[in-house]
This record gives structure tokens, sequence and C-alpha cells, in this order.
């Protein structure tokens, strides 16, 4: 072999290494879609092998009825924190309710107390689980997590939130206690009239800017209890952090609350199937803006970055951000600089007893 390439020209070398390397490309991609071809061989014995079990078991398909009556009664509660874009994908729920056949109920509590008394949550939580007529069912309101469990329930309803960077949170809150917003333009605010900048009320101490109004998020997720409430808590903060993972089936961040909705409409198809395109194309999801929104100046941000309750606030939303881009990581592919939903990537096989 070393004499034949000693005496071949140059140029049939040349020739001899190209066609080796087709020749090896050929091959390789032979080979891959020989493990394409087995892979989808394996999944239709498997998806075979399952119909056959589920035929063996279901005579007149109870199975799919138990299974339908299960969706038919989950229950989500969105326990909304306020200037987080809650309006804005609660008008998606609205919206689709009609189409998807669910009930959509908003919870509204007296002076929008986020803290229910012991009567009202036992009252609530037997209206969510027995009220049979508005299931399948999605409910909102401005409310503390509640923990089912305590209250000896079989099945919890599903928790689900978004919430924002606490600043802009509170920036936006802000204004619209003086301006309100452009969903509801003619509404008096309470706080209408007062033309003071947010920058201005930082600089001069006022009570409707200060760090204590940035606790709000981590009692949210924290619950009913008094610890919840007592601004600082750094047990309410873990307390928190343990129920978002544990408690919520999913949180999302305003600032990529599209992401959110993708993802809820690929994992809660009954009641979300359509909300990606309704929130991309329709208009009435993108109504609620803050109305004479001025944005701070870096020294207000540095100012209240000082606070250990910012801090705490901040570690709470950075944690939230960290484990919603985690399950985004594992539910989507980027393809052109858009996201796309992953199809199912398990199937069941080596399913035993053989049927005969």
């Amino acid at each position: 072999m070393g004499l034949l390439r000693i005496m071949m020209p140059p140029k049939l070398q040349l020739l001899a290494v190209v066609a080796f390397a087709v020749a090896m490309l050929f091959l390789e991609n032979q080979i891959q879609k020989l493990e394409e071809s087995r892979s989808k061989l394996e999944r239709a014995i498997a998806r075979h092998e399952v119909r056959e079990i589920e035929q063996r078991h279901t005579m007149d398909g109870p199975r799919q009825d138990a299974a339908l009556d299960e969706e038919e009664d989950m229950v989500i509660i969105y326990n909304r924190v306020p200037k987080t874009a809650s309006t804005s994908f609660t008008n998606i729920a609205y919206d689709l309710c009609a189409k998807n056949k669910y009930h959509v109920l908003h919870i509204n509590t007296t002076k929008n107390n986020p803290v229910m008394s012991l009567q009202d949550q036992v009252r609530f939580v037997k209206n969510i689980t027995s009220w049979k007529e508005m299931k399948p069912g999605f409910y909102h309101g401005h409310v503390s997590y509640l923990d089912f469990a305590k209250f000896g329930v079989k099945k919890k309803p599903i928790y689900i939130n978004v919430i924002r960077d606490p600043i802009e949170r509170l920036v936006s809150y802000y204004y619209f206690l003086r301006f309100g917003d452009d969903y509801r333009p003619g509404l008096r605010r309470r706080k209408q009239g007062d033309k003071k900048t947010f920058d201005e009320c930082v600089a001069e101490g006022g009570s409707d800017c200060a760090p204590e109004k940035l606790w709000l998020q981590i009692p949210f997720f924290c619950g009913h209890s008094s610890e919840c409430w007592n601004v600082g808590s750094r047990w309410a903060m873990e307390q928190a952090k343990y129920n978002l993972i544990n408690e919520y089936f999913l949180v999302g961040v305003t600032e990529e609350l599209e992401d959110f909705i993708m993802l809820l409409e690929a994992a809660l198809p009954r009641f979300f199937r359509g909300a990606t395109e309704l929130y991309r194309t329709g208009k009435k999801s993108h109504l609620r803006k803050t109305t004479e929104k001025k944005l701070p100046t870096k020294q207000t941000i540095a100012k209240l970055q000082q606070s250990d309750i910012w801090k705490m606030e901040n570690e709470f939303y950075e944690f939230a951000l960290e484990q919603f881009q985690f399950i985004r990581a594992h539910a989507v592919r980027e393809k052109d600089g858009d996201l796309y939903i992953l199809t199912q990537n398990f199937f069941y096989e080596k399913i035993y007893p053989k049927s005969n």
C-alpha cells in the first residue's frame, strides 16, 4: 500500500482520500438511519404492548372514563401577587374558559386582605373541593398560599403563580395607586392627586416607597402563618422557597410571561390550549399597563438595595427565576430564535408478563 501511494500521482491520491471520506460519511449516515429506525420500532412495539395490557383491563373502557373524570375534577389556584402582570394573565384564562370548557372564579376578599380568617379558610377549602358544578375550575385572587393538606382533603388543588423583580413591582404599584392603568382608566385610585414621583418619595423617606413595602412576594408564598407576615423574617423566606418547590406546579416571572404561558399550555392543555397564540396575537391580554410610570434612577435603586428586606425579596425572586429557567431548559428547545416545546421524550418497554 505504501509503494502504491508513492507510485500514484498526487491528484489520484487526493481523489482516493476524498472518495474514502465520502464513503465514511455515507456509512455513518446509514448507521444513523438504522439507529433511528430501530428506535422507532422499539417505541412502536412498546406502545403496542401498552395497548394490549390496557385492553385486557378495561373491557368497556372504564379506565379511560376514570382518567376523564380525573381531568374534569381539576382545580387550579392562581394566588396572584399584585402588579406582576396578573391581570394580563388572568384575562387569557377568561378568554379561553368557554372554548376549553372550564370555569373561572375571582376570589374577592374584603379590602384585598391576603390573609383569610380561620373560618373563611374552612369555607374556602370546602368550596374548592366539593363545588362540583364549578369543576374544572380556575380560581384567582390576591390571597396568600393556603395549605389544603392540613384540612384533611384527599386531593389538593394545583397552585401556579407569577412573580416579578421586587423593585420593579413596587414602582409599578406606587404609580398604580396614583394614576391607575389603561384597563379601567376612569376608576379613582386611593392615592389619586399625589404627583410625587417614586424618586422623590424615596429621597424623602416616604412610607409608600419604604423598604417594608417590598415585603409581599415572600409572604404570599409563605402562607397564613403569623411569621410569614413578620417583615424581614428569614424563616418566612425559607418557607416560601419550600412551598414554591414543593407546593406549586409552576411559578413564572413577569419578565418571561410568554414562556410561562407556553409551558402551561404544554403541561395543562385542558385549561391552556390556545393560550400561547392568544397571548401573542390577542389585544385584551396586553391591555393593562400602569399609567404615568417613571423609571427610578440608579441612585434610588441603589438606596433600596441597601435594605436587608430588598436583599431577601431579591434572593427569593432569583431563586424562583432559577427554578423557572431550569424547568424551561428541560421542556423547550430553541431554533432560529424561537422556542419549541419538546415532544414526549420517554416510552415504556420490557413490559411483562407478555400477552398470549
